[in-house]
């Protein structure tokens, strides 16, 4: 779904999307996309920060509270503010205006792989056949099918889709380093810019999730120049 209270780039991204067999679906204002988010699936939203008199962030704020597709947020200025600020509240990647047609499909793309669950992994879901995927580690559970996190009482963590992928990249290397470029190839398919602080931003958050904060996180470790790693080893 296109969110943008421009007609103009609303119809030049759906006709571009729509010639790569995307389906796509517009909204000019919360109120439109709130409306349909209720009757149709929506697999990836690209939000625009600047939507007339209504505040971005806002939205994706109240958005990130009852969804957790892929959110793709647009931002007019290639201040690093705005992409931290999106990051913070859940955004899977974001996108400068103006943008290359191309680089946004390959985006939209990317975050749609890393949300999709396909017929057939719902099916062998219903048929209990094989057994589901789950990755446990300390107190948690990784559910790779559902792309759930659960805790020791079974209670969900929602995650966003940066979220999941960046645990699941940590959990299938325990103890190993993992640099931010390799941690932003496995979960964005993309290399750091400078001063990049997406996967700092996703960490501090997924930090947060499983009560991992304070001066010496116990869970997931920051290696000072270098990245992160998974302290407790997982149990497939």
């Amino acid at each position: 779904m296109v969110v943008d209270d421009e007609a103009d780039i609303r119809d030049l991204v759906r006709a571009y999307l729509e010639r790569q067999s995307i389906r796509v679906s517009e909204a000019a204002s919360e109120a439109e996309l709130s409306a349909q988010l209720s009757d149709i699936t929506i697999q990836v939203i690209l939000l625009d920060i600047n939507l007339g008199n209504e505040d971005g962030f806002a939205i994706a704020r109240r958005l990130r509270g009852r969804w957790h597709g892929g959110l793709l947020m647009v931002t007019g200025r290639a201040d690093m503010v705005d992409r931290v600020v999106g990051l913070e509240i859940g955004a899977d990647d974001y996108v400068t205006k103006p943008f290359d047609l191309r680089e946004l499909l390959a985006r939209v793309r990317s975050v749609a792989r890393r949300t999709s669950i396909t017929d057939t992994a719902l099916q062998n879901q219903a048929d209990s056949t094989p057994a589901r995927r789950v990755v446990s580690f300390d107190r948690f559970q990784l559910d790779l099918d559902r792309r759930e996190l659960r805790d020791a009482n079974q209670n969900a963590i929602a995650l966003t889709t940066g979220e999941f992928e960046l645990l699941h990249a940590l959990a299938q290397h325990p103890g190993i380093v993992l640099s931010r470029d390799q941690l932003l190839q496995k979960t964005h398919n993309r290399d750091a810019a400078p001063f990049d602080r997406t996967i700092d931003v996703q960490i501090g958050r997924l930090r947060k999730k499983l009560g991992d904060t304070g001066s010496s996180p116990a869970l997931i470790k920051s290696i000072r120049g270098v990245g992160y790693m998974l302290v407790v080893a997982p149990r497939v």
